[in-house]
């Protein structure tokens, strides 16, 4: 039997489950896993298991079901450690609905093991084919079965008619809210609804809205995007630094947008980054290629990784409130001339923000690491 294994998020890997339930898939055939969202990718580095998932493609939880469909396994697996039970289940059902939306026929059993060891732990048979199998890995695992009648009719029956709202449960309030990594507001409830118009959000029910989040953000597909709440990764680590060539060009990036693919500047020399969040996890992720940042921030800072590590020598510029975005549009539009990538001498570069910096008349501090 051919098992497909879809791995989702940093807990499942940190917590250690990720691989023995791989190993435990392997007792029933042929496995291959790969990763299915983004940030699990720094787990899978730090746990030295890249060789066991594949995390070379970024793709949607949905894409990565789809990929082993079109490999014609016999069997896939999602595996996830969610906040909670509810978080867990409710994910679960949106990547099958979005998977099924992606598919012409839906004939691959598609089996979730949540949160596994918790005594909320659930395992759920989203198509009820090979019900044999689940029951079985459930009974190993000391987990108990859900129906995804069950879910739909607790969680998801009450929302699903009113596009311009969706409701996400089992938060805890004074979590961040994030929608495609960057954060819009903050929970002041254990449920909150977030509420758009034309693609923008304009109210958080049961939270409190952060505005230049949402000015980030800008428009959004309310039924699509990405929501997480609380730390994107709970665990405390020993990050694992990855060998780094070295390149005869000193190439720098510009990066703006928490919400982008900062893998995809892993080979660069040097990256600039705009804005506190931004800084937060783009140093975190680049600390592992060994890719120093210089960063401009306000001092807004909304947690969003248990620990933020930064390579020697980055630089970080603490610029007044309200002036990261002004400082970073001098930046691309000056120095970048637009472009994402361009060659200069970090000391060169250092003094052209200073200079930047210096003509909007803000005040700043400089941190070097």
């Amino acid at each position: 039997m051919k098992c497909g294994i879809v791995v989702h998020g940093p807990n499942i890997i940190d917590s250690g489950y990720a691989l023995n339930l791989i190993n435990l898939i392997k007792n029933y055939g042929e496995v291959e896993a790969i990763l299915g969202g983004t940030m699990g990718r720094t787990a899978v580095i730090d746990n030295s298991l890249e060789n066991i998932i594949d995390i070379t493609h970024k793709r949607f939880p949905s894409d990565s079901l789809k990929l082993f469909y079109e490999r014609e396994v016999d069997v896939i697996f999602l595996l996830n450690y969610g906040k909670s039970d509810v978080t867990g289940q409710v994910f679960g059902y949106k990547v099958y609905t979005h998977f099924k939306d992606k598919i012409k026929e839906n004939n691959i059993p598609v089996i979730q093991i949540e949160r596994p060891g918790e005594d909320d732990g659930t395992v759920i048979n989203w198509n009820n084919l090979n019900q044999g199998l689940s029951d079985e890995i459930a009974k190993k695992l000391n987990l108990r079965i859900i129906s995804p009648s069950q879910i739909y009719e607790k969680h998801i029956k009450e929302d699903e008619f009113n596009q311009t709202r969706r409701t996400i449960h089992g938060v805890s309030p004074g979590e961040n809210i994030l929608v495609n990594n960057i954060v819009i507001g903050k929970s002041t409830s254990d449920k909150i609804t977030l509420v758009a118009r034309e693609g923008i959000i304009v109210d958080i029910e049961g939270g409190i809205i952060k505005e230049h989040g949402v000015e980030k953000l800008s428009h959004i597909d309310l039924n699509t995007c990405i929501v997480k709440t609380g730390l994107l990764r709970k665990a405390n680590v020993t990050p694992r630094v990855l060998k780094k060539e070295n390149n005869d060009d000193f190439k720098v990036a510009f990066l703006d947008h928490a919400g982008c693919d900062v893998y995809s500047y892993k080979d660069a020399d040097l990256v600039v980054t705009i804005g506190d969040d931004t800084t937060l996890i783009a140093s975190d992720i680049l600390y592992r290629f060994n890719t120093p940042i210089i960063g401009i921030t306000d001092g807004d800072l909304d947690k969003v990784v248990e620990s933020g590590f930064k390579t020697h020598g980055s630089i970080v510029f603490q610029v007044e409130s309200g002036f990261d975005d002004v400082i970073g549009n001098e930046i691309f539009k000056i120095i970048f001339n637009n472009n994402d990538y361009l060659e200069i001498n970090k000391n060169q570069l250092k003094e052209e923000i200073i200079k930047i910096i210096n003509n909007t008349n803000c005040k700043f501090k400089v941190n070097e690491i």
